[in-house]
């Protein structure tokens, strides 16, 4: 029986060298390669003609599209039964494409992602799977906490970050592409919500490990970061959740993450992002999604017992105490 073919599809802006540093932990995989494709947003510090010397097909789209539209260009472009998306500022372990594949054999998992170390600090988690609160913020679990047995703990899972991910392609021809209006954040948990909603579920594989050096293009709290997540909470808010069912905890989470970005001195950031989230006319959403509201309570609950297990953030403990942590 043949292996499954992978391609390895990285969207790449700038940071040459660390996209260098990728690619020759690609090559150091024990799962074997079918191909790499780097898909270049017009970089400037000759990324591109780096990764075709290094052996990668290289898509040039001429100027900064977004991540959303770099992953479906690639996407578009794979010739191969599986695809993994992988940012240009991530190291995976030898083992780690393979451990992926390998939760996929289930006919019932459509995509995996494993456990994402900082790069800086390798005993501390990066991100895991995603979860979603009522507010529309997504948490990353584990972000910023030490390693320990809590995160090392397979399960299935309704969202993957598109940090280090891998896909069915035949995903994204069921659900479609990853919405090109969120431009880059965002994008991979509405594209979890579709995937759900669609009942095709993913799988979270500890042993998968991959290192992240995080934010390299812009930095963690850019102006531009803070600008496009406090835009596209407000895009994945209108698409999906039933305003009327759920207003207090958006009100109540965005207002706190609000006071997040002025503590790093992004307040004017989250402003203009509002400002232009609420720029765009939306349809009017009133009936409630039996499965969207499973998958927030669900995500709660695991948020909660995820941070009365490790210690609250600022903004955890302040949002449900504010929002109760009884549903309606």
């Amino acid at each position: 029986m043949s292996l499954p073919g992978v391609t390895i599809v990285i969207p790449v802006w700038n940071s040459r060298d660390l996209l260098l540093g990728l690619l020759g932990k690609l090559r150091a995989q024990t799962y074997p390669i079918a191909e790499v494709l780097a898909v270049d947003n017009g970089s400037e510090d000759g990324a591109a003609e780096a990764a075709e010397r290094n052996g990668a097909r290289v898509l040039r789209l001429g100027s900064n599209r977004g991540f959303a539209s770099a992953v479906n260009q690639g996407v578009e472009a794979c010739r191969t039964d599986l695809v993994a998306l992988v940012n240009s500022d991530v190291e995976p372990e030898p083992e780690w494409l393979g451990r992926l594949v390998g939760a996929l054999e289930s006919a019932e998992v459509w995509f995996a992602t494993g456990k994402i170390l900082s790069a800086s600090q390798r005993n501390r988690i990066d991100g895991t799977y995603d979860l979603l609160s009522r507010a529309g913020c997504a948490w990353r679990v584990g972000s910023g906490r030490l390693d320990g047995p809590e995160f090392s703990q397979a399960r299935p899972i309704a969202m993957a970050p598109a940090t280090a991910a891998l896909f069915r392609t035949e995903l994204f021809r069921r659900v479609g592409p990853f919405d090109t209006a969120f431009e880059s954040y965002l994008e991979d948990v509405d594209f979890g919500l579709r995937c759900a909603f669609e009942g095709l579920r993913g799988a979270y594989v500890p042993t998968a490990v991959a290192y992240h050096w995080g934010s390299a293009s812009l930095g963690k709290w850019s102006a531009d970061v803070v600008r496009l997540n406090a835009r596209n909470q407000v895009y994945l808010v209108a698409k999906h959740y039933p305003l009327r069912q759920f207003w207090w905890p958006i009100l109540v989470g965005q207002l706190l993450w609000g006071l997040v970005a002025m503590r790093h001195g992004r307040g004017w950031a989250f402003v203009r992002g509002k400002l232009a989230a609420f720029a765009r006319p939306y349809p009017s959403r009133s009936g409630q999604n039996p499965v969207l509201t499973k998958i927030l309570q669900d995500s709660e609950l695991q948020i909660r017992e995820s941070q009365r297990r490790t210690g609250y953030y600022f903004y955890w403990k302040v949002y449900f105490l504010l929002t109760c942590a009884k549903w309606e």
